[in-house]
């Protein structure tokens, strides 16, 4: 009965952690959907008025698009972290206590790839919305010109002058904040990635320190391989003495 109980919490340990890997597939593949759909984004909404006109169709479904897979990636994560949280349940029962470290190990690993997928999730998410923002604000901006060019007939060369100054600090505008945002982006890409390396780091030195007999196999090889080259470097020592002897004979 008890090796039974075994076979059947290990079987619910694997279901769970083959539900994990799915749903960490799917969101990587989502989350990249999602950032090609939301830089083409970035792209169409600084190009200048006119072109923004010509397919207002095309941003808005766009926009729904993203939105939906917002929805879609909320989600998944949210179906990751329930099974994230049956994993901590499962390594917490009684029948678990034997391979504990093994499944804290697994558990600490999926809850890192949840982890990494959330923060890049909110931070496109977070660009999209800021950037569907200031869309809607310059396309006031815009309507509110293109109305009181309509309403008062602005026919003289010094209000056409200020109209064109206008879209000219816009385009400007438009370009410190693409530069703004490429600076931040390199920003945050770099701080993630030393946050990936000090993490790597600590995984490795906590395995080193769990296992301590791989670090015991790790010392003996080295000592078996200093002593091979001493033994080769005496081996060749003496080749080479009785060779001088051979030709000063």
């Amino acid at each position: 009965m008890s090796t039974k109980n075994m076979a059947t919490s290990s079987n619910y340990w694997e279901d769970l952690r083959k539900q994990a890997r799915q749903l960490e597939n799917e969101l990587d593949l989502k989350l990249v959907s999602f950032s090609k759909l939301c830089t083409s984004y970035s792209s169409s909404s600084n190009r200048d008025q006119r072109t923004r006109d010509s397919r207002s169709d095309s941003v808005g479904s766009s926009q729904d698009m993203l939105v939906s897979m917002t929805t879609e990636l909320e989600q998944l994560l949210a179906n990751l972290t329930a099974v994230n949280d049956k994993m901590a349940e499962y390594t917490n029962s009684p029948g678990a206590s034997s391979h504990n470290a093994a499944l804290m190990h697994t558990l600490q690993r999926h809850r890192d790839i949840l982890q990494d997928y959330t923060l890049e999730f909110h931070k496109t998410k977070s660009n999209f919305f800021s950037l569907r923002e200031r869309e809607d604000l310059l396309g006031s901006i815009h309507r509110d010109i293109e109305s009181y060019k309509s309403s008062a007939g602005v026919n003289n060369r010094k209000t056409e002058l200020i109209l064109k100054e206008h879209e000219h600090l816009r385009n400007s505008d438009s370009l410190i904040d693409n530069a703004i945002s490429i600076a931040i982006a390199t920003k945050e890409n770099i701080t993630f990635q030393r946050g990936m390396l000090k993490s790597i780091q600590t995984r490795v030195t906590t395995l080193a320190n769990r296992f301590p007999v791989i670090n015991n196999l790790i010392q003996k090889i080295n000592l078996r391989k200093r002593r091979d080259s001493l033994i080769l470097g005496g081996v060749i020592g003496v080749c080479t003495i009785l060779l001088l002897l051979y030709f000063f004979h």
